[in-house]
C-alpha cells in the first residue's frame, strides 16, 4: 500500500470512528431526555418538527428552570395550601364550577409560591414538566377543562375529572419529594 492510500485509509477510519461517537453521544443524549421527561419527551417530540428540535426545547426548559428559585414549601405553607385544598374539596358537590375554578387558582398560588413564574398556560406547563414530568399531562388535561367550565360548557363528570387531575398535580407539588405520609401508613399497616 503507498503512502496515499494509508492516508486515505486512517481518514476513512477517523471518519467512521467520529460518526460513530457523534451518533452514542446523541443517542445517549436523547434517551437521558426520554428518562428525564417520560411521557413529555414523547408529546414533545410528537408536536416539534423533528426529534432534534424538540430535543433542543426540552433542553431549553431545563436551562430556564434552572435558573427560577424554585424553592420547596415552610411548613406552615404546606399546612395552609392543605387546609384550603381540604375546604374545597367538599364544595364541590353544592358548587361544581365554582370548586374548579377555585382549585384551578389555589395551584396557581401553589406554583408561585414554590416559585415558579405564573404568566402564560403553556410557559407555566413547560415549565413545571422539568421537575414534574409525571403529572405536567395531568395539569393539560385539568387546565383544558377549566376551561369549558369557565365557558360554562363543562358537564359535571369534566368538572370532576378537572378536580382530579387539579389534586395530582396539587399533590406532587405540595409534596417537595417527601413520601407520602398517608401512603407510608398504609405500608406500615398492611407490612
Amino acid at each position: 500500500m503507498s503512502t496515499t492510500e494509508w492516508i486515505i485509509l486512517v481518514v476513512i477510519v477517523a471518519i467512521i470512528v467520529l460518526a460513530a461517537i457523534w451518533w452514542f453521544v446523541q443517542s445517549r443524549r436523547s434517551r437521558t431526555l426520554h428518562e428525564e421527561f417520560g411521557p413529555e419527551y414523547d408529546r414533545t417530540v410528537q408536536e416539534a418538527d423533528s426529534r432534534r428540535a424538540a430535543e433542543a426545547e426540552l433542553r431549553e426548559r431545563q436551562e430556564r428552570v434552572q435558573k427560577l428559585d424554585i424553592r420547596p414549601l415552610s411548613v406552615a405553607d404546606r399546612n395552609r395550601f392543605t387546609g384550603e385544598w381540604e375546604t374545597l374539596q367538599p364544595r364541590f358537590v353544592d358548587d361544581p364550577q365554582g370548586a374548579v375554578s377555585d382549585a384551578d387558582s389555589l395551584v396557581s398560588d401553589l406554583m408561585q409560591t414554590r416559585g415558579y413564574p405564573i404568566g402564560e398556560f403553556e410557559q407555566r406547563a413547560a415549565d413545571i414538566s422539568v421537575d414534574h414530568p409525571d403529572v405536567v399531562n395531568h395539569y393539560r388535561e385539568a387546565h383544558r377543562l377549566a376551561q369549558r367550565n369557565a365557558a360554562g360548557q363543562a358537564t359535571t363528570e369534566e368538572q370532576r375529572r378537572a378536580l382530579v387531575h387539579y389534586r395530582e398535580l396539587f399533590d406532587e407539588l405540595l409534596s417537595d419529594g417527601l413520601p407520602d405520609a398517608s401512603h407510608s401508613r398504609n405500608v406500615s399497616q398492611t407490612g
